[in-house]
């Protein structure tokens, strides 16, 4: 059993309104009880985020947003800096979401700098990478995404690397309900376990690694069962009080 500390992640993505996201941080505390043997994260978008450190600050969960600026401060209409994170209360913030580097072309050199910047301001960024259905069929994969890890997390010094997450999300089974297999994800994780070794060695059993692709109450037992992986990055199942922390429970 890895002494690694479980993690679950919500990403709420482009959703809830500031009243919808106090109703449901209200909620969600009443459901989730007293859960103290994993680390729990919800991830909103700024607008709702003043309003989850008003209701979750206090408690045992933690609050992410689901993207930074890499500078501190500027001309840079539009963006939120990590500084501006900390003040709502935020611990974690997810970078180089799928979403993002396909919708908004956000590419390796941006995302290592968002990375950077994360940590330089005491933020655990959870680091997301992936392949799409095009690259796994063409027997890519595995080459791709640790390309992606090495190009994301380049000039991290071992401390560094010791504080960020990775959460693995194969961008076939996003919003698709397919889910990678146990084994399928399980294999992706351990490739990236290795790739952080050749990085950073022994801190590598450190650094906790999480997946992501419709990841339900079902199927999230077996997806932690597996030795690389340390927890789960979730999607459309978190915007549901009731069933995240479903989910949360089935993951202890």
């Amino acid at each position: 059993m890895s002494k690694r500390r479980r993690l679950i992640a919500g990403n709420w993505k482009m959703n809830k309104t500031t009243s919808e996201a106090r109703d449901y941080a209200m909620a969600f505390l009443e459901k989730v009880g007293d859960v103290t043997d994993l680390d729990m994260v919800i991830c909103a978008p700024f607008t709702a985020l003043a309003v989850l450190k008003e209701e979750l600050e206090e408690s045992i969960v933690h609050i992410g947003a689901q993207n930074m600026y890499h500078e501190a401060k500027g001309a840079f209409t539009g963006e939120i800096s990590a500084e501006m994170l900390k003040d709502l209360a935020c611990t974690y913030v997810i970078l180089g979401h799928s979403e993002r580097r396909e919708y908004l072309k956000e590419d390796d050199e941006l995302i290592a700098k968002k990375v950077k910047a994360a940590l330089e301001a005491g933020l655990t960024p959870i680091l997301c990478v992936g392949e799409n259905l095009t690259l796994r069929e063409a027997g890519k994969a595995l080459a791709f995404v640790r390309g992606q890890v090495e190009k994301d997390l380049v000039d991290l010094q071992p401390a560094e690397l010791r504080k960020v997450v990775i959460a693995y999300e194969p961008i076939w089974a996003i919003g698709t309900g397919k889910t990678a297999s146990a084994e399928d994800a399980q294999e992706m994780c351990s490739a990236i376990r290795s790739t952080l070794a050749g990085i950073a060695g022994a801190v590598a059993q450190e650094i906790r690694i999480l997946y992501g692709g419709s990841v339900k109450p079902g199927n999230i037992a077996e997806l932690v069962a597996q030795p690389d992986i340390d927890g789960a990055l979730v999607g459309g199942a978190s915007l549901e009080a009731s069933e995240f922390a479903q989910i949360i429970q089935n993951a202890r």
